[in-house]
């Protein structure tokens, strides 16, 4: 037998050339940059992971977020309104909404990468402009497009894609949150073959503004099926109520559905879904949209912190370079990158069709959880000045509460996970 193997393992290159170390019987190249600055936006140089078609899209994002978004978000959040039916007609018009979707319905017909991109640009301004603009996309044009027929595609995804009209989704209801499943939300076909609505959902993004909302219920009439409804502005017995004095994405309108005996015609109820795979599906889809944009609103924080504490003056030295703040800073960029990398990964499964529910429950609650508290520790960080909005922090922060809650709680996806784990439920 011949000793032992030896092998030279490349890691890359040093400015042209190769130094090496022994160990034993190994013998590695050393290519490692020393700059301790290089990459320090992109330390896992994810940027050369994407395509150019991604690229662009996340830079009209970018733009986009830079030129209409952040010159206006701290008047919206201080006034609890704001102009959304004109943010969502210039998303449309800057091409973000329904990105996946297909360009023959007004759309990019870009990645699931691409529409993650956008989601990260837009919540590192605010994250009630992300909720605006995922609902629409993923929670409303997105179930059209996959359970709706092609006259209801026609009808709403060109205009939902140009921001003409606006959309809402109506699942959580006041006495079912977390279980979704327990909705009383019901319709009972009469014998014209239409529908008569009767329920309510709350907390809803965009009800208030609402043109149409997707509302999900059980079909009395066939089982209790749980089924699409596409009620539209104007129909007698709707009424969309906003949420007043929210600490939480303040700079969109949330809201309720409140239905009794709406009229609703055959042609508006979704044909390809009766199950709860209908909203599950739109959720998965958010969801992953959710874990890239949390990450944007932490690494603004980190962005503005960082500065923040470049600037000051502190017993002769800069905020910065002390220890402490710089394992702050330190612990903080290290979440926001593993984030990255794991939502990055798992996109690219979902574009290869090997995803499974389990890992986006991972990603929304990995993102929101690190985010969240990275928000709370830069806020810690800018000291009196961490608690007025002129810095953005504290905005963060409160929005941040809303996106942990939201379309799954941390601790019932820790639940998901569990289960994956342990093969055990822990809720029925």
């Amino acid at each position: 037998m011949q000793g032992l193997i030896r092998s030279s393992i490349s890691l890359g290159r040093r400015s042209g050339s190769s130094r090496f170390r022994n160990f034993g019987s190994l013998s590695f190249k050393e290519p490692f940059v020393w700059d301790t600055n290089i990459h320090a936006g992109d330390p896992f140089m994810l940027e050369k992971k994407l395509t150019e078609e991604e690229i662009l899209i996340r830079d009209a994002a970018r733009r986009f977020t830079n030129d209409r978004l952040r010159p206006r978000v701290q008047d919206h959040f201080r006034k609890e309104e704001g102009d959304t039916r004109e943010i969502i007609k210039e998303m449309g018009e800057a091409g973000l909404l329904g990105v996946v979707l297909p360009a023959e319905y007004g759309c990019a017909g870009g990645s699931a990468t691409s529409y993650g991109l956008v989601a990260k640009e837009v919540e590192a301004c605010d994250s009630g402009y992300r909720s605006t603009l995922s609902v629409q996309s993923s929670l409303v044009m997105w179930p059209i497009y996959c359970f709706g027929s092609e006259e209801q595609k026609q009808k709403f995804l060109p205009r939902s894609a140009s921001g003409e009209i606006v959309g809402c989704f109506g699942l959580t209801e006041p006495n079912a949150g977390s279980d979704p499943a327990g909705m009383l939300t019901h319709a009972i076909k009469d014998g014209s073959g239409d529908y008569l609505l009767s329920g309510s959902k709350t907390w809803i993004t965009n009800s208030p503004i609402a043109d149409v909302c997707l509302v999900w219920a059980r079909d009395r009439s066939d089982n209790d099926k749980v089924k699409g409804f596409l009620v539209e502005r104007g129909m007698k017995g709707l009424e969309t109520p906003k949420i007043e004095g929210k600490f939480s994405l303040r700079a969109s309108p949330t809201g309720m559905i409140m239905m009794d005996n709406v009229r609703i015609p055959k042609e508006n109820v979704l044909p390809d879904v009766s199950s709860m795979k209908g909203p599950f599906t739109c959720l998965n889809s958010a969801r992953l949209g959710i874990a890239w944009g949390a990450l944007g609103a932490a690494e603004d924080c980190l962005n503005i912190t960082k500065q923040y504490l470049l600037d000051r003056q502190m017993f002769g030295k800069p905020l910065a370079a002390n220890q402490l703040i710089q394992k702050k800073l330190a612990d903080s960029w290290v979440d926001i990158n593993q984030g990255l990398l794991m939502v990055h990964h798992c996109t690219r499964m979902k574009e290869e069709g090997n995803l499974h529910s389990n890992l986006i429950s991972i990603c929304k609650r990995n993102s929101c959880t690190k985010s969240i508290a990275i928000a709370r520790e830069c806020r810690d960080m800018l000291g009196g000045n961490g608690i007025v909005d002129e810095y953005g922090v504290v905005r963060h922060m409160l929005n941040l509460e809303a996106v942990n809650t939201y379309e799954g709680t941390a601790d019932v996806h820790a639940l998901v996970i569990g289960k994956a784990v342990t093969g055990l439920g822990a809720f029925s």
